[in-house]
């Protein structure tokens, strides 16, 4: 759904993450940017969620399906190369062979044990927002503000399945603008990130071209995702992530910021990404 200017946010507490940060600068029109729609990744961009959201998450599931099999924090760091919580348990099953879940089961059978496994993970990691264990990033809510102010599309773009997505979109960054933030995620597309599926199908949603999107993220296979699809990246470096090759990105930080050297709508236009890169 595309919003403008005459989008406005109802009075809300200034209290919490429920409601939105004031903007740390004067507002900023679109005409005085360069791109039209601000794109998010979920995992790791709005909530550092990986280690303490889904890893736990997952462990609960294998462990109330009795499945001797449990993620560290090591081992999940080397799962999250493959996008997708299906695909990750996939491949590490896998790998497992006769000593793992699918010891035994044939493809069919593999397949409807991904798939409960993940409904079932899915479940308890939206029981974990809903209790506020895991807050935004700083930055995101006043990022966010700045670009309903300055009447841009938003949109979050994620491999994480759709109703865990659209927890984080609804209780966190604010339940009244939740409607106008467009969900890409999960299934939506065939081949998962580094694949360009889900920014091409953003932006063509949204009906803005490839080169006028901006997008957030916080991986290598993110980043790759982003510039196949011919758009600028920005990437906000995360607990898992820090260590990885973000050479073609065109800027990185360790966050937002919600402070004097915070990153704004400009920063994101070619100009400022320039300025940050060097």
């Amino acid at each position: 759904m595309a919003f403008g200017p005459s989008w406005a946010l109802p009075d809300l507490p200034k209290q919490g993450f429920l409601a939105l940060s004031e903007p740390s600068y004067g507002p900023c029109r679109a005409a005085d940017l360069d791109f039209d729609a601000l794109l998010f990744d979920c995992d790791g961009v709005l909530c550092d969620t990986e280690a303490q959201g889904h890893r736990v998450a997952f462990n609960q599931a294998f462990q109330r399906k009795g499945l001797q099999v449990s993620w560290p924090v090591d081992l999940y760091g080397k799962l999250l190369e493959t996008g997708g919580g299906k695909e990750r348990m996939t491949r590490h099953f896998t790998d497992l062979d006769q000593q793992g879940p699918f010891a035994g089961k044939d493809e069919g059978e593999q397949q409807a044990m991904i798939k409960e496994l993940h409904l079932l993970k899915t479940d308890i990691f939206m029981e974990m927002i809903e209790a506020g264990s895991m807050p935004l990033r700083s930055g995101i809510l006043r990022l966010v503000s700045e670009a309903v102010t300055a009447g841009l599309h938003i949109a979050v773009c994620s491999t994480s399945n759709e109703r865990a997505v659209s927890k984080i979109v609804e209780v966190l960054i604010l339940p009244h603008a939740a409607s106008n933030i467009r969900i890409f995620a999960g299934d939506v597309v065939p081949k998962k990130k580094p694949d360009p599926a889900i920014y091409t199908l953003a932006a063509e949603e949204l009906g803005v071209p490839l080169s006028r999107c901006v997008v957030v993220e916080d991986s290598f296979i993110g980043l790759k995702a982003a510039k196949a699809a011919g758009m600028r990246c920005l990437v906000t470096r995360s607990s898992y992530t820090k260590s990885e090759d973000f050479q073609q990105a065109d800027a990185v930080v360790d966050e937002l910021g919600d402070n004097k050297d915070s990153i704004t709508l400009q920063d994101l236009t070619a100009k400022g990404l320039a300025k940050l890169q060097h």
